[in-house]
């Protein structure tokens, strides 16, 4: 681990108190559950950018022989587009 120095405002560090005493851990361990929690949460893909890479891939695919075979392969076009 590493430490570090964190300043909290009075309210914060008396709710952060008493949750530790309430789970029975430490006040650090509840901040570091915190910053756990935030990460993840910021790790999880906004909807409004799925949308923009979902918009990004329409009519981006086209059959060389010159129909596109998207509409019926469209789950594969999306996952490849996904995987970007």
């Amino acid at each position: 681990m590493v430490r570090i120095q964190v300043q909290l405002e009075k309210a914060q560090h008396r709710l952060v108190r008493r949750r530790a005493a309430r789970l029975g851990v430490s006040v650090s361990e509840v901040i570091r559950r915190s910053v756990d929690a935030q990460l993840r949460a910021e790790d999880v893909d906004h909807p409004d950018d799925r949308a923009r890479r979902a918009l990004a891939v329409a009519g981006k695919y086209t059959d060389p022989g010159g129909h596109s075979t998207v509409a019926a392969n469209h789950d594969a076009a999306l996952a490849e587009a996904f995987r970007r």
